[in-house]
């Protein structure tokens, strides 16, 4: 798959719970992660949740996460494949069911429009909900090199998504950004919850804060569950 920018004005603006919608299983474009079982409500998660300060970003390096979109689920398939063919409609291979050509992105759940994906030429990036900057500062900074890349290859942490609006995010949380398109918030807020209870990430305050005043929306969010293990087979390395 992934991002700080703008002002607390702004976010104040993304925090409106008014714009809270829950999804429901199975909308179209709108799920991604959250396709596998459900775990639990998502609001409730969030007080599982270790709160500290930020760490530094000192050390901080993509290699440190493995080399990019590692086929740890040995499917013989890269990762950005994987969810290529996870999130798309209408995908096109150039070599048998693995590489993506082309696919339509139906709608972009960051934006609730419709973007087309094309190799080489794409409006689409895989996002890291999570993103590796945001995990190393909470916790990734101490784990070891199988754990680093496992996150950063877990299905459940990657969502195919409107490149502009990715890049806009940056490294952010939930405290600092979140989706344009108001009816995916709380799936989105959901997933973040999922992804730092699995791998033990802690939030800071704010993020907690902000998580909480999304999900209060929508009570009835489900967690979502699944993705790969949080160790990556010992055959991958990383920087």
């Amino acid at each position: 798959m992934v991002r700080l920018r703008g002002g607390v004005a702004a976010a104040a603006v993304l925090f409106a719970v008014s714009g809270c919608v829950e999804q429901t299983p199975g909308s179209v474009g709108q799920e991604g992660p959250q396709q596998t079982a459900a775990g639990g409500a998502a609001l409730a998660a969030v007080d599982s949740l270790t709160v500290k300060g930020r760490a530094p970003k000192t050390g901080f390096e993509r290699d440190r996460f493995g080399t990019a979109w590692a086929d740890t689920d040995s499917n013989r398939c890269d990762t950005r494949d994987d969810i290529l063919k996870r999130d798309l409609e209408d995908v096109k291979f150039s070599d048998g069911k693995c590489k993506v050509s082309s696919g339509t992105l139906d709608p972009d759940p960051y934006t609730g429009k419709e973007v087309t994906f094309a190799r080489g030429r794409s409006q689409v990036d895989i996002d890291h909900l999570v993103a590796l900057s945001d995990a190393w500062q909470k916790g990734a900074q101490k784990w070891d090199a199988s754990k680093r890349i496992a996150l950063a290859n877990d299905p459940l942490n990657l969502l195919a998504v409107d490149a502009g609006r990715n890049r806009s995010k940056g490294d952010g949380d939930t405290a600092t950004w979140l989706p344009p398109n108001k009816g995916y918030r709380c799936t989105y807020v959901a997933a973040q919850v999922a992804v730092k209870k699995k791998y033990g990430l802690w939030v800071t305050g704010a993020e907690k804060d902000a998580m909480k005043r999304v999900l209060t929306g929508c009570p009835g969010q489900k967690l979502p569950s699944g993705g790969n293990p949080t160790r990556a087979p010992e055959r991958f390395h990383a920087g």
